[in-house]
This record gives C-alpha cells, structure tokens and sequence, in this order.
C-alpha cells in the first residue's frame, strides 16, 4: 500500500473528525444538544400554496424512526427536490434516510413553495412536496408520546419477471443483466418476488421487518472449463491458508461447487424465503445504533455506489449512523454541519478466506448548502486459517496506515484489504435549479482518491432538474470507470480485489460496490417525464465494457494470448403509475445485447419484462 505523508494527514484528519464528532454528540452538553435539534415546521398560513401540515408533539431525538428502503420511489424524488433548490439539508452521498429525517429535511420547504412565484419548476416542487407529506403522514401526526407505541404494515408488493435468453449474473467476471438488485436470483423464464415489510416502535426503539418469497428457474450455468478458468485468474483454485497463499505449500483443491462469485452450473431452481432488512434499533442523541440486516448506500450517483450499494444481498451488521446533521462550535463555521456512519459485519459466501468480516466508516459535511463532500473507508479483514475475529484485529485493521510486508500479509497480524473512496455533489453557480455536477470515487491500496487520483476508480454525474420548456422532463448521465490507467488494474486484480481477500468486495456471490465490475468502463443515463410527484415514465440506457486484458487465456506459440472481454448494452422503458394514492403499479421492458466470447459464442439479446404491484396501507396502529 503506497502511503505518503499527504495521505497520512489525511487520514488522520478523517479518523479525527469522525472520533471527534462522535465523541461530542454523545458527550456534549445538553443545551448544546437541543441548540441543535430539528425543530417543528410552522403550519402553513391561509391561501398557502401547500396543504397544512400537522405540527408534532414529540421529542426527535427521542423517538426513533425506520430507515426507507433505498430501492424506494422517495429518494429519486428528494434527490430532484434539492435540484430544484427546495431542501438543502440532504446529505445525498449517504443513504438510506429515516422517516424522521426525512421530516427535518422538509420543514422548510414548504414555507420555500408559499414564498416563490408561480412557474412550471414551482409546480413540480409542489406535487413532489404534496406526494412526500401524504408518505409521511403517520409520522407527523401527533401525539407521539415518550412511552407511546406504534405498529405499521409499510408495503406489500409483488414482482413478476419474465426473461428471454441466456441472462448474465456475475458482477464479479462477466457481468449482470439486472443491477442493484439486493443480489435476488434470476433466471431465463419466470421469476416471482413476493414480500412486505413493517415496523413496530416504542419511544426510542424500534423493530423493522422486511422479507420475501422468492422463485426462479433454473439455469445451465458456467461449464467446469470456464469455472476453473475463472478461478485460476482469481487465485482460488485451493482452501485458503497463510502458507499456500504465501508460497503454495500445503495447499488442498477447492472443489468448484465452492466458487461462490462463479456461478458453476446448473445453477438449481429457487424457491425460497429471504431475509431482506431485519433490524432492531435505538435512537440515542440523533444517532441510530443498530444491528440486523439492513439496506446501505454510499455515494451520490443513482446507478451505483463506489463504496457500497445493493447490488449485492444486505449484510448483518452493527452500526451507528448519524441520522441528522450535527453542528459543532467552531468548528462547523468551516465544516458546516457533518454526517457519520460506522458498521461492521460478517460477509458471506467467501471461501478464500472463509468468512472475513468488514468494517466501513464515513464522514460528510457540507461547507454551504451547494455543496457536499464525503470520505469514506472500509477494510475486509480476517477469515478461517488466515486471521481471528475479535477486537484487536479489528482495532489493528481500524488504525493500520502503513503497507505490510508479505510475511504480515500472510499472518494472523494482516491489518486487512483497505479502499477509500471520496464523493462531492455541487449544485453549480448560475444554474442552482438545474444543474448539480457530483463524483463519487473508490481506490484500493491508497487512502482516498483525493491523494491518489490516477490509481483511482471514478463515477462522476451531471443531473439537470428540469429541462427548459419541458419541466417535467429531467435527465441525468453517470460515466463510470474501474480501470485506472496503472500497471497493477490488469486480470481484474485491483479494484475490488486483494491478494488475501480474493474474493474482495462481494458479499453471497454479488459485488456490494458499483456493478461495473472489477476492471471495466461505461456509462448510464436516464431521461423522465414527471406525470407527478410519484409517477412517471423513463427511458435509460446503460453500457459496459471490460477491460481487454481483464479475462485472458494461453496462447500457444505462435498464437498468442488470446483476450476475453465482455460487451453489453440496454436500452430500458418504465413507467410507474398509482392507482389512488396508495397502490403503485410498476412496469419494466429492458432489451439488452451483450457479447461474453468465453462464455457463449456471439452476441446474445435478452429481453426481461417486469411488473411490480405494491400497496401501501394508510394505517398506523398506536398502543
């Protein structure tokens, strides 16, 4: 790991105003506490552009609130609400939001709405206001009393999914035909998602609960040759342990059945329940501490998070999550108000090492309302034969600057696989209510992209609020690139990747970071007509393509190596409409050509047609 003395101070610096920020919201006293506590939005006034809105009775540090699915209609309607210069408090590289939160951020866009003269970007403004308050109308209706509790039924929904053709599902090699996705299984043929989710809370505490029954078909899969072709670029051809992996003594075949970022056929049918957020939680100072399964996104983009996304199955984790801005004397004169996240958890399906655990930490602030900025790190660390669990590996990995030896890489001292990543959104000058430039980045083997930029992984974006003449027209484009331009990005072997943790940044088999993949370029972009608050129609299109020198295989001489390298494109049409204000029909066609010469010969098209129905009950139960 290349560390200088800039990349030092900066990581000390992040470290420090991580622990500092902590350390102040939990020590504090309490009259600075409440100087900064979210307050209650004023009812609006008669002739208001915006409907009244009911003031609570309740104490928001108090009481806790659920996190919102990230896959959520809510977030893409925030995100265009900012843009259009309504709200100004969102923190757009950390995701998910509570309910709660969510409130705050909109105390004062309402007053904003009944401030500004009547134009088309007003009226969009208004009906993405009006459909936000009617989501969030159980939980700004008062009384909410200190030792009151409630029982909400938040969705029932049911996804049916139809795909033609040989789909890709490998985000670690060739790559997926469906992304961010929480890692769900699919196949050609009939698939079906069925689930619900709710929560009950009591003052300061909180379960949440969502599940599905999943089916799909089955598949042919990879062939043994290319699995073991696949492996063998990987590394994991055999059980891990220190010394085969240092100098390939001892070492004890891997059968292929284990290769879980390989999907070795045939790939069986599914039929079967999961777990998609299982929580408990408690607010403490405006922090949520929680453990469970539970929904994480990081980073600014919309179609991937450097650092983490769901992409990939949900971990179980601890976590501490700032959940509203802090402000700190002094020191949020230069920082303005900052956010923080923390947790740990164990990944699944790694079988080089067996289950090694990860841990991220990230800070946000925001020195003006037009701008954010966001640093963040996580280390994969131990596993079976290679290291211990406990804390004092985790507090080696936690505090590790420097770049070990190959003799500590293969020891129970091993401080960890380390990425960084850095984010920025930008409201830019002179077009606050249209354009909003941001970048979210991630390195491996630096830390942070801000010190080492061409070592670097990069996802910038540019999203325009409304298009002139057409305000109910947005569009946005993301370019993403995983190949650094650095003799080590060959064979996909380094971002998302480690010489220990080989099996790098996946958790059950998927990639939890950006989709892209390992050693790949592309881009997405998306056009929407607004019919209103929740409902529109859009077209986007996305593209990858992997590095020539990604996959290769041996030549025999005079033939030469011969390079692998997967090509796709897609094109896709959704339209999202209610019926009343609480059931949501959701429909999909994606049309999609990809070339994978080492899987299958040609190109290859795949349609997949979606159809998701979803209900929202209006109801909240209080005892």
């Amino acid at each position: 790991m290349k560390v200088s003395r800039v990349s030092v101070k900066v990581s000390a610096i992040c470290c420090a105003i991580f622990s500092a920020g902590l350390s102040i919201a939990v020590l504090a006293v309490p009259q600075i506490l409440a100087a900064e506590e979210p307050g209650a939005a004023p009812v609006a006034a008669e002739g208001a552009k915006v409907p009244d809105r009911p003031a609570p009775d309740c104490a928001p540090s108090h009481l806790d609130s659920p996190y919102i699915p990230v896959d959520s209609w809510v977030y893409p309607a925030i995100l265009r609400l900012y843009s259009l210069g309504y709200v100004d408090t969102v923190f757009l590289g950390m995701r998910p939001w509570t309910r709660s939160s969510i409130e705050h951020m909109l105390e004062e866009t309402g007053a904003r709405i009944d401030d500004e003269e009547d134009s088309p970007a007003l009226d969009e403004a208004q009906g993405i206001y009006e459909a936000l308050m009617h989501e969030l109308r159980n939980d700004i209706q008062g009384p909410c009393l200190p030792h009151q509790g409630s029982t909400r039924l938040e969705s029932v929904y049911s996804v049916v999914r139809g795909i033609s053709g040989t789909p890709l599902r490998d985000s670690y090699h060739l790559g997926s035909t469906i992304v961010n996705d929480y890692g769900r299984p699919y196949a050609n043929g009939f698939n079906n998602y069925s689930g619900a989710g709710g929560y009950a809370s009591a003052g300061r505490f909180l379960i949440y609960a969502r599940g599905e029954f999943q089916g799909a078909a089955s598949a042919a899969g990879y062939s043994a040759t290319l699995t073991q072709a696949l492996a063998t670029l990987d590394g994991t051809t055999n059980y891990f342990t220190n010394s085969c992996n240092l100098s390939g003594v001892g070492c004890t075949p891997l059968p292929l059945n284990l290769q879980s970022t390989i999907p070795y056929g045939p790939v069986a049918s599914a039929t079967q329940g999961r777990v998609m957020e299982a929580y408990i939680s408690a607010k403490f100072l405006n922090h949520e501490i929680s453990f469970g399964k539970q929904d994480d996104w990081l980073g600014p983009g919309v179609g991937g998070g450097m650092a983490y996304s769901n992409n990939a199955e949900n971990i179980y984790s601890f976590r501490i999550n700032r959940v509203e801005p802090l402000k700190v004397p002094l020191l949020s004169r230069i920082t303005g108000p900052f956010r923080y996240e923390f947790l740990a958890g164990p990944l699944k399906g790694h079988t080089y090492p067996f289950d090694p655990w990860v841990h991220s930490e990230k800070v946000s602030f925001r020195p003006t309302e037009n701008v954010e900025l966001g640093f963040q790190r996580a280390v994969i660390w131990g596993g079976k034969n290679h290291e211990p669990i406990n804390i004092h590996s985790f507090l080696r990995s936690f505090f590790s600057l420097s770049a070990p030896n190959g003799d500590v890489k293969n020891s129970p001292d091993d401080p960890g696989a380390r990425f960084g990543a850095f984010d920025f959104s930008y409201r830019l000058p002179f077009v606050r209510k249209w354009l909003t430039l941001y970048c979210d980045s991630e390195v491996h083997d630096d830390v942070s992209p801000a010190d080492a930029p061409r070592r670097a992984s990069w996802r910038p974006g540019l999203y325009l609020s409304h298009v002139p003449g057409v305000p109910k027209l947005d569009a946005r484009v993301e370019g993403i690139s995983t190949d650094p331009p650095v003799s080590r990005s060959t064979q996909g072997q380094f971002m998302y990747y480690e010489d220990v943790q080989r099996q790098g940044y996946t958790n059950n088999g998927q990639l939890f970071g950006d989709w892209i993949g390992r050693e790949d370029k592309g881009g997405q972009a998306w056009v929407t007509y607004h019919f209103s608050g929740n409902e529109w129609f859009q077209v986007s299109t996305r593209i990858q393509k992997a590095a020539k020198d990604f996959i290769e295989a041996p030549g025999t001489p005079p033939t030469p190596i011969i390079e692998y390298g997967t090509t796709l494109n897609d094109i896709n049409f959704q339209v999202v409409k209610r019926i009343g204000k609480d059931f949501e029909v959701n429909g999909g066609f994606t049309y999609e050509h990809y070339k994978a010469p080492i899987y299958l010969p040609g190109q290859q098209t795949v349609t997949t047609t979606n159809i998701q129905l979803t209900w929202f009950p209006n109801r909240k139960i209080s005892f």
